[in-house]
């Protein structure tokens, strides 16, 4: 189990368990079993929930809400979603995946109200101007369970980490799937995982490797994100508070990985 000796790179030790938990029932079992009960087509509650919080959200804006994703996808996707479901009912069937998800994965938690407590805390002290999705779901109404308030805050909070990190891409000259690429975790191989043509994804790759610098405004826009979620961390919770943030993050995440359902 981690220990922590000061707020300074606290962002980066927790940003893989914010990233991996806060999005892991955007593909879960749960999800597609709520899709299937709203109506809707397979993989589709993702793209119709996540973005309804923002009302009926055009395609073509909510592909750049996502970022990562092609447009294509969004035309493709969106408009069939829509008709077939309204927005408070797409956040409604949106939340209860996760919620679903989280009484699956998250029960054997030791007292996940006090680490959604600690989440929170976090997501409420951050301004959300400029930072659409999580301004939405930062507002939206939360789960009243402890197990599902924690699952819950994971989403949101990845939510800021995602917005903030768009915005210092964007600092940095960079977008997205540039972002992507030069990510040593992302590459080719992810741009196809996220439905862009093998074509698309080899064009995108050769216009990044014309940035002589792409691995380096990388990095900066990496460090940049972790600088502005710690300054939150260090204004929202005291020394010993961040100490048991990272400590129950780091336990949360060796129980989930170590659960069958993982």
């Amino acid at each position: 189990m981690t220990t922590i000796e000061g707020a300074a790179g606290l962002a980066n030790r927790i940003r893989g368990v914010v990233q991996v938990l806060g999005g892991r029932f955007m593909t879960s079992p749960e999800l597609a079993a709520v899709e299937a009960e709203v109506g809707l087509p397979p993989r589709s509650l993702y793209v119709r929930g996540r973005s309804a919080v923002l009302g009926d959200v055009p395609p073509k804006v909510a592909a750049e809400l996502f970022g990562i994703f092609p447009h294509w996808l969004f035309d493709f996707v969106l408009p069939p979603a829509t008709a077939a479901l309204d927005a408070p009912a797409a956040v409604r069937a949106y939340a209860e995946s996760s919620a679903r998800w989280s009484r699956v994965s998250l029960s054997a938690v030791s007292e996940p109200g006090r680490l959604a407590e600690l989440l929170f805390r976090v997501v409420d002290a951050a301004d959300a101007s400029g930072l659409a999705l999580f301004a939405g779901w930062k507002t939206a109404s939360r789960p009243a369970g402890d197990v599902e308030r924690l699952g819950f805050a994971l989403m949101v909070f990845r939510e800021l980490r995602g917005g903030l990190h768009f915005a210092a891409l964007r600092a940095m000259g960079l977008s997205v799937p540039e972002a992507v690429i030069a990510d040593p975790e992302g590459g080719r191989e992810r741009l196809l995982r996220t439905a862009w043509p093998a074509e698309a994804a080899d064009e995108l790759v050769a216009a990044a490797s014309r940035k002589p610098d792409l691995r380096d405004r990388w990095q900066r826009a990496e460090s940049l994100t972790d600088d502005r979620i710690d300054e939150l961390l260090t204004s929202a919770l005291t020394p010993p508070e961040q100490a048991e943030l990272e400590s129950r993050l780091a336990e949360l995440f060796a129980q989930v990985a170590a659960s069958p359902a993982a």
